[in-house]
């Protein structure tokens, strides 16, 4: 039988604080290479419906873990134009297979899942790496700014959040974060949101540096979520060499990115994979923040482990909680 879990059903089973470990343990799992993570293609897709530019991009993301009872697929879509519609920007859907058998489990509505688990990168590295009490500046106000906002919440001590984004979704942003109970506020520049805070978190689409680094104060946590693909950048080249230490959740991925790439560090030479420390090692305690006033940056393209380890949390408690619905195919 093969259970249906929709966005509803997410979101009653969903508890960050809960799926912080979980997400925790598929990082170590990962470090350690007790994972398959093969290659995640995309594609441009929508081209030829309106007009010969493509309207998004697709991704197809497979992922198992060593002795895991399920292997995952998340299919995913981009669509910047899904803003003008009043639609998310990121749509996903994850289908979960018997590990043993190959038959199929669940089919469940994977948006949440994927903004949570990207949260919950923010909000693991906040743990590990801030210094505390976290005043928490945010550039960038869309769904997974807030989703980073309540991770960090989640994981440690949050004093205030700064919010700023060119648009007034600055001001909508900060409202639902104050009605969560986080002492939150728009501001009107990049500098107001990140000039005082111990923990910056970008979360944008943008192709140039969203901040300058020369704002940074001393002991500063940057966590980049937004830079997917080598035409995408978010930080400065300054930030970057500011930074003790660079960090990533995959670094051979996070390598490519416009923020670290070839090219866009104009007094650095490029980084490459070996430069980055993996975000895994600080979870298992071999790297990590030696000194207070050091800055440190955390990259983050995301992994499919990631939905797969919070894909198999959530069917079972949607099996304990007979949350759902069953249907034989």
């Amino acid at each position: 039988m093969l259970r249906l879990l929709s966005d509803d059903d997410i979101s009653a089973l969903l508890d960050l604080e809960s799926l912080l470990p979980v997400v925790e343990s598929a990082f170590v799992e990962q470090g350690r290479g007790a994972v398959e993570r093969p290659d995640r293609p995309h594609y441009p897709v929508g081209a030829g419906l309106d007009g010969d530019d493509p309207l998004g991009t697709a991704l197809a993301m497979p992922a198992y873990i060593h002795g895991a009872a399920y292997f995952a697929t998340k299919l995913a879509s981009v669509h910047e134009g899904n803003v003008d519609r009043g639609l998310p920007t990121v749509n996903a859907t994850i289908a979960l297979m018997d590990a043993a058998t190959g038959l199929p489990a669940a089919y469940m509505a994977g948006t949440r899942i994927t903004n949570a688990r990207t949260g919950c990168i923010g909000g693991l590295a906040a743990k590990y790496l801030a210094n505390e009490p976290v005043t928490l500046g945010v550039v960038g106000a869309g769904t997974q700014a807030r989703w980073q906002a309540r991770a960090i919440a989640a994981a440690t001590t949050v004093e205030q959040v700064r919010v700023y984004s060119p648009s007034d979704s600055r001001e909508s942003c900060a409202a639902a974060l104050r009605e969560e109970g986080l002492d939150a506020i728009a501001v009107d520049s990049p500098a107001e949101a990140v000039s005082e805070a111990s923990v910056v978190v970008t979360a944008t689409t943008s192709t140039d540096p969203v901040f300058d680094g020369e704002a940074l104060q001393p002991g500063t946590l940057v966590v980049a979520v937004g830079a997917y693909t080598p035409a995408m950048r978010e930080l400065d080249t300054t930030t970057v060499e500011r930074a003790a230490r660079v960090f990533a959740d995959v670094p051979e991925e996070a390598a490519t990115v416009g923020d670290l790439a070839h090219g866009s560090l104009d007094s650095l030479d490029s980084l490459d994979a070996d430069d980055l420390l993996p975000l895994s090692a600080v979870f298992e305690g071999r790297v990590g923040r030696e000194r207070s006033e050091e800055i440190l940056v955390v990259e983050s393209v995301g992994s499919a482990v990631l939905d797969a380890a919070a894909a198999e949390y959530l069917l079972e408690r949607a099996v304990d909680a007979d949350v759902g619905t069953t249907a034989s195919l």
